[in-house]
């Protein structure tokens, strides 16, 4: 007579081909790091550059007044730092989580290339620097004009917002931050307990500490 062993087979999970250690998943994440980086360092240093330049008419002559991203809007390189820090987290948290972090990096591209496009052409920061130089509120700034380098901060901020878009898409594949996990993602095998020695007085406090009997002999 045959038996039919109720043993059931197991099955190739779906999740190997997404492993976190496939080609793919390695080459996305390198990008991502890439691009968040670069993005965050070039807005960093070109929103320190000078953005605009011009002069203010002050007693009967022009003085040459200039002012630097930092001037015209600060908004850029905080977000370039919040990018910095939502690219770290991204590796510390997981799922849900890490879509959210992943957002919050795309956002923080968007919105650092949206204020720094939007500062290129702007000259109240100016028009301020003319007013306190002159001692007049109704100063304006007069041969005024502009350098590319917002054009630059708004290119990092779209390299921060790739980078964004690389974690939403392909997040799910990167590997996690965790003393539990190697670099594969499979669980670290467990180090057996190192035999207890009844001649060192910290490993019978150390079993007293875990509930068990030093005296027992195993």
């Amino acid at each position: 007579m045959e038996y039919v062993s109720a043993v059931p087979v197991p099955q190739p999970r779906a999740e190997a081909a997404a492993a976190p250690d496939a080609p793919g998943s390695r080459r996305t994440l390198a990008a991502g790091l890439l691009l968040g980086a670069a993005g965050a360092t070039v807005v960093l240093l070109a929103s320190g550059r000078t953005w605009a330049e011009g002069t203010a008419p002050v007693g009967g002559g022009a003085l040459p007044l200039s002012a630097d991203g930092q001037d015209v809007t600060g908004l850029p390189a905080a977000l370039a730092i919040v990018g910095l820090a939502a690219l770290v987290a991204v590796f510390a948290v997981r799922g849900n989580s890490r879509r959210l972090v992943a957002g919050l990096l795309a956002l923080s591209g968007l919105g650092a290339a949206l204020s720094a496009f939007l500062g290129a052409s702007d000259s109240a920061a100016l028009d301020e620097k003319a007013a306190q130089t002159s001692g007049d509120t109704a100063t304006t700034i007069t041969a005024l004009s502009h350098t590319a380098w917002p054009y630059v901060t708004a290119a990092g901020g779209l390299l921060i917002l790739l980078a964004g878009l690389l974690a939403l898409r392909y997040g799910n594949r990167w590997p996690t931050m965790s003393g539990r996990y190697e670099r594969d993602g499979t669980p670290r095998p467990r180090k057996a307990p190192r035999p207890l020695d009844p001649d060192r007085p910290e490993d019978l406090w150390k079993a007293l500490d875990r509930g068990e009997d030093p005296t027992r002999e195993a």
